[in-house]
């Protein structure tokens, strides 16, 4: 593995190496006695093998399976909310939301979001791993081992969900969002798979990888950088995160620095691409961001060029920029914390809920 070059040092080093990470992580809680769902038996396929005895059963509609893949080396862990009216009608088929956690956070994130657990659609939380970046890796061999976390997600956990879940397995009533990393996996999962997702939700995200803060986000959660800035900042009083083992400054998406097209791969898959965002054209897009504090003033620049953009091509989106929080919660003040993302989730997801309504009826 190379070391590091002094340039790809110097740009993860910047300030900005806070690195998109959610400041409240909910951890895991113990496994409960019981080891299968009530009522619900997973079967194994499309290249997931459940891991026996490692179920989590919060709740009759809260639970976490874990699986092993060979797309992404080690178990990984799948929280899914159930609505509660689930087992009451065998019948019915229910909408799917996929929320993508974000950077060094796992998928019990998805309990600070309270809204998520809804009555009226599945939510379908997939590990991202610390630095999983929702791509495909340029590397594979690295500490991390087998990294393919794109086809994990949408070759295998979305068909997964569907063959042992009454789903309604359409593009009208799939959506996938997220928050900071998961904000830029969510809009990326939706160009990539339009035929998938019918909406997409970014909070907070990375969604302009033109941007050098966000390539150097991307390198400092590589050679886990954030967690040696956060441990020389007095402002963080919630601990510091880790992003596991270092691993090559180059293995998501390659070399971050525009010579000779070196960074295609960057520019392939960046949300904020012209190319990527025509994709959009029969997609709801919804972005928020505050704009206080280093990291969201970033990930507000980065909201509004995306809008602009789908402004120039015709293509509907709704930006909701809260700035400093207080349009949107008094517990919010407009940071990159769920203080802010619980109650913007708290204003998308009856949204949603309607849009699903709406495909339903058409």
């Amino acid at each position: 593995m190379r070391s590091p070059s002094t340039r790809h040092r110097r740009l993860a080093s910047v300030l900005f190496t806070a690195a998109l990470l959610p400041t409240l992580s909910v951890g895991s809680p113990a496994r409960a006695d019981t080891p299968a769902v009530p009522g619900i038996d997973f079967t194994d396929g499309f290249g997931l093998s459940q891991v026996a005895d490692a179920t989590e059963v919060h709740s009759s509609t809260d639970f976490t399976i874990t699986v092993t893949t060979p797309e992404v080396a080690g178990p990984h862990r799948i929280r899914i909310f159930l609505p509660s009216g689930y087992a009451d009608d065998p019948d019915r088929r229910w909408p799917v939301t996929y929320f993508l956690h974000g950077g060094g956070g796992n998928v019990d994130d998805a309990a600070a979001a309270p809204a998520l657990h809804s009555d009226a659609m599945i939510t379908v939380v997939p590990d991202g791993g610390l630095k999983g970046w929702y791509a495909d890796w340029y590397m594979q061999n690295t500490a991390e081992g087998a990294a393919n976390w794109e086809t994990f997600h949408l070759e295998q956990v979305v068909p997964f969900i569907d063959a042992n879940l009454r789903t309604l397995p359409d593009r009208g009533h799939r959506a996938v969002t997220g928050l900071s990393m998961g904000g830029s996996g969510a809009l990326h999962y939706a160009q990539a798979r339009p035929d998938l997702f019918g909406h997409t939700a970014s909070l907070s995200g990375g969604i302009d990888f033109s941007m050098a803060t966000f390539r150097a986000a991307v390198l400092a959660t590589e050679l886990n950088l954030p967690g040696a800035w956060c441990a020389l900042s007095t402002s963080s009083g919630q601990g510091c995160p880790t992003y596991g083992p270092y691993v090559d400054s180059d293995a998501v998406f390659g070399s971050p620095y525009a010579v000779l097209g070196a960074d295609h791969r960057w520019n392939a898959y960046d949300p904020a691409a012209p190319a990527n965002l025509s994709t959009f054209e029969n997609t709801q897009v919804t972005l928020y961001t505050g704009n206080q504090g280093l990291i969201d003033a970033n990930t507000a620049s980065a909201a509004h060029t995306v809008k602009n953009r789908l402004d120039q091509l015709g293509i509907p989106g709704r930006l909701v920029d809260y700035g400093n929080g207080a349009s949107l919660s008094p517990r919010c003040d407009g940071s990159h914390t769920y203080s802010c993302w619980g109650p913007a989730y708290a204003d998308y997801i009856p949204r949603l809920e309607a849009a699903f309504e709406a495909a339903t009826k058409n």
